[in-house]
């Protein structure tokens, strides 16, 4: 091994057992990380991306898990072939990992203070005040404020980003030599996401370390890699300087990657009468204290909301987590309770009942963030389409079985997997199978809550043109909410920039894409499409 390199993967394969069948999902691999450098793995979902760094540090599901093939050097050992003890002593000590949805990853019944804790315990020998001492030290390191209060919180009382910092605060209490992230901005917003890279980044000259990064977004890739690997169905089909893979890329399947980012102006009808009118919309939850539980104060989630949008057109809500996106979608669909008006189709929904909203709601649906979490694992796909047409009583039994069909056929799913279970699908299928659930009731409002975060870009592009087509087809009217401004560009005639509950700019997308006038608008805009290169480490 070259003294500049700390990892060294060879031929790398990784084969999955199930009974007698096995499934090949990585196949000769190469690749180096030196040491200070960082690394990107970038493709789709099911490339083989996760495998491959998990792979590093034994995190595969062994015996099911196998590696026919390959070799991962690491200080003249191949880490395939280390004792279970070795590895203990390398993993979460030399070699650490960031994982992609931090809520999960952290223990929900301990406080921070004792997860960092237990990590300088294993591998330092820290206890009592030295450890304290030590974790504060990496909560300030990471950015956590007011570290001291935040010691005793458990992960819940926390925010995303502040999760995630949790997580590399952990992974990097024993100074690793090489830091594997993960996915780990998928679920941020673009100002949080910038936040974090560029703490990575500041880490990685503070400590030397090399970073492996795996990620599906070329945009975050480019900011902060220095080589990136490109991988698809298990293999590396190019390997470049980033500068180079960004300026001049080789492989057919790199180019389609760089060419997914969600392009074009929105569809549908610039000039439609108002569909739905929002006056003075506020949601306030109380905060109750005291043995009596008075109400002191309150949290004022949406605060004084108005906007007018036309039948056929899409308004973009975008804010950071937290900022009521969200609450205002809920609201206006009167999931939860609100005050101010709400007109739908010159219905006042604010006076409704909701025995007397019931029969509206087949005009107003919904698609959720989560395609997987929405969708009942229980329910074959035509069961969950047809869901809503037998709730409102809508033809006959033949009658709704040719709208399912009919739905999937406009999704572009084949009708004949409607007898197939969510889990037999691709998240980007599971996610137009949620869009047709919405579409075959034949709506004029859909609330779209974050459709696309979880997607990769190419499935994010087709998913995006896909709801263009059905909006100009059927003239459907889209609530869009969403951190991913590049979506929201693609598909928004209106914009709404909403933080803590209030509009801080409003108006035609275009015209804000171009020239916002907030600053905190600005901010979004520069976090998500501003791309510079890393440093060169040489």
């Amino acid at each position: 091994m070259n003294k500049d390199t700390l990892i060294e993967v060879r031929d790398l394969a990784v084969e999955f057992v199930s009974g007698a069948q096995q499934q090949r999902v990585v196949e000769n691999v190469s690749f180096d990380i030196r040491r200070g450098e960082t690394l990107a793995l970038v493709g789709e979902s099911g490339s083989g991306k996760s495998v491959t760094a998990h792979s590093i540090l034994r995190l595969l599901p062994y015996p099911l898990a196998q590696h026919p093939a390959g070799s991962i050097r690491y200080e003249n050992q191949d880490l395939l072939h280390l004792d279970e003890k070795k590895m203990r002593h390398i993993r979460g000590n030399r070699i650490a990992m960031i994982f992609q949805e931090p809520m999960t990853s952290l223990n929900p019944l301990h406080s921070i203070e004792k997860q960092i804790n237990e990590v300088l315990m294993l591998h330092k020998g820290l206890r009592g005040k030295e450890a304290t001492a030590r974790t504060l030290e990496l909560l300030e390191l990471v950015g956590i404020p007011d570290p001291v209060k935040r010691l005793k919180a458990l992960p819940h009382e926390l925010s995303g980003g502040q999760r995630q910092r949790v997580m590399i605060a952990m992974a990097l209490a024993n100074e690793p030599e090489l830091l594997i992230a993960d996915e780990p901005t998928t679920a941020l917003d673009v100002t949080v996401q910038l936040k974090i890279l560029e703490l990575l980044k500041n880490l990685q000259a503070r400590l030397g370390m090399a970073l492996l990064l795996i990620s599906h977004d070329l945009n975050l890739v480019k900011r902060i890699a220095h080589r990136v690997c490109v991988m698809q169905r298990g293999c590396i089909v190019e390997q470049a300087s980033c500068e180079e893979l960004f300026r001049a890329p080789q492989h057919p399947y790199t180019k389609m990657l760089l060419g997914a980012e969600p392009s074009g102006g929105p569809a549908g009808n610039p000039e439609g009468a108002p569909l739905l009118e929002v006056e003075d919309l506020r949601v306030w939850f109380p905060i109750k204290k005291g043995l009596l539980r008075r109400t002191v104060d309150h949290v004022k989630a949406v605060d004084g909301i108005n906007f007018s949008l036309p039948q056929g057109q899409t308004l973009g809500i975008v804010g950071e987590s937290g900022s009521g996106k969200s609450t205002l979608g809920l609201a206006i669909l009167r999931l939860i309770g609100s005050q101010g008006v709400i007109r739908f189709e010159n219905q006042r929904l604010d006076g409704m009942s909701q025995q007397q909203v019931r029969p509206l709601r087949r005009e107003m649906q919904v698609v959720f963030q989560d395609p997987f979490g929405s969708l009942s694992p229980r329910m074959c796909v035509s069961d969950i389409v047809g869901e809503g047409l037998r709730i409102h009583r809508i033809g006959t039994e033949a009658e709704q079985e040719q709208a399912i069909m009919e739905a999937l056929r406009e999704v572009g799913l084949d009708p004949e997997t409607r007898h197939r279970y969510p889990h037999e699908f691709s998240g980007g299928q599971r996610q137009r199978i949620a869009i047709a659930r919405a579409l075959v009731l034949k709506p004029a409002l859909i609330l779209l809550d974050e459709p696309t975060s979880a997607l990769d870009r190419t499935v994010q592009r087709q998913v995006v043109e896909l709801l263009r087509a059905l909006q100009t087809k059927y003239n459907l009217t889209y609530l869009f909410i969403s951190h991913d401004l590049a979506v929201v560009k693609a598909l928004s005639h209106q914009l709404m920039v909403v933080k803590q509950g209030q509009v801080v700019e409003q108006g035609p997308a275009a015209q804000i894409f171009a020239a916002p006038q907030h600053s905190y608008t600005q901010q979004l805009l520069e976090a998500a499409f501003l791309a510079p290169t890393a440093v060169d480490i040489t």
